[in-house]
């Protein structure tokens, strides 16, 4: 079987440096470029030296040629960097594996229009452990359906800058399907003075930014005397990248199409 050849957008960020480590430790893999912004301070260095492990690939700004030494592209970044990628990816028929939350509907839509083109996995969460959490959501919820009110709360760390986090929306939208409702109607992202009594079709989202959380998602159906509670906890990124690689090695068999971490592990 061919090694993937790995292109890694935001390469110094955490992210990145997680993705880095993951690839060069893969045997299924193969680092062939790792990118920055044109005034990153970081241009020109060994992207291995980011992790402790020189491997000879410098990192650059120079998207296409990146891309044209490419299979797949990993991108953890910003909207609208990862929009521009998006572009770059369709020229070079390179697939693209989206990790990046924060999307306006028009960000979505564009997606939506490249995996006409190429294999695009566009998923709020790659790590394998959530996308577990995201079935187990469905089925509480088919059970809880009446008389349990929902609330879905997350912390990450200071650095994070959309709220709630794209793994908690999603969390939502599970809920909220199950349950025959639309997270656009039902959800509320914020309390405060003399808000009334909580309608009971209401799915409220709680947002904490402290420190260097990783990543803590719960969903807490509340009923009469009891609560039941679905967490899942990060420790570290390292999740996210071998699923993202997981999603990259899916993406091999198809030529185009846009599909989710559901899609990857075999849940639909």
């Amino acid at each position: 079987m061919e090694k993937i050849r790995y292109a890694i957008a935001g390469s110094s960020g955490r992210m990145g440096r997680t993705l880095i480590e993951a690839v060069l430790q893969d045997e299924g893999a193969v680092l062939a470029a790792a990118l920055e912004h044109e005034s990153s301070p970081f241009l020109g260095k060994d992207a291995g030296e980011l992790v402790g492990a020189p491997c000879g690939v410098r990192i650059t700004a120079d998207l296409d040629a990146a891309l044209a030494v490419a299979d797949c592209l990993i991108d953890f970044t910003r909207p609208e960097g990862t929009l521009q990628h998006l572009s770059a990816c369709r020229r070079h028929k390179v697939s693209l594996v989206i990790g990046t939350t924060g999307f306006s509907a028009q960000g979505k839509q564009a997606i939506e229009d490249a995996a006409k083109e190429i294999p695009v996995v566009f998923a709020p969460n790659m790590a394998v452990g959530v996308n577990a959490v995201f079935r187990l959501l469905d089925m509480a919820a088919r059970i809880l359906n009446e008389g349990y009110d929902v609330e879905v709360i997350e912390a990450h760390h200071r650095h994070k800058v959309d709220a709630p986090s794209g793994t908690a929306l999603r969390m939502g939208e599970v809920v909220a399907a199950a349950l025959g409702r639309n997270l656009s109607e039902c959800a509320v992202y914020g309390r405060e003075g003399h808000t009334g009594e909580r309608p009971a079709t209401q799915i409220g989202f709680s947002t904490i930014r402290g420190g260097d959380i990783v990543g803590d998602h719960t969903v807490l159906f509340a009923g009469a005397g009891e609560r039941i509670e679905i967490t899942h906890k990060s420790a570290s990124r390292m999740p996210y990248a071998l699923g993202a690689l997981r999603a990259g090695r899916f993406m091999s068999g198809h030529e185009r199409g846009l599909f989710d971490m559901q899609d990857v592990l075999g849940l639909k």
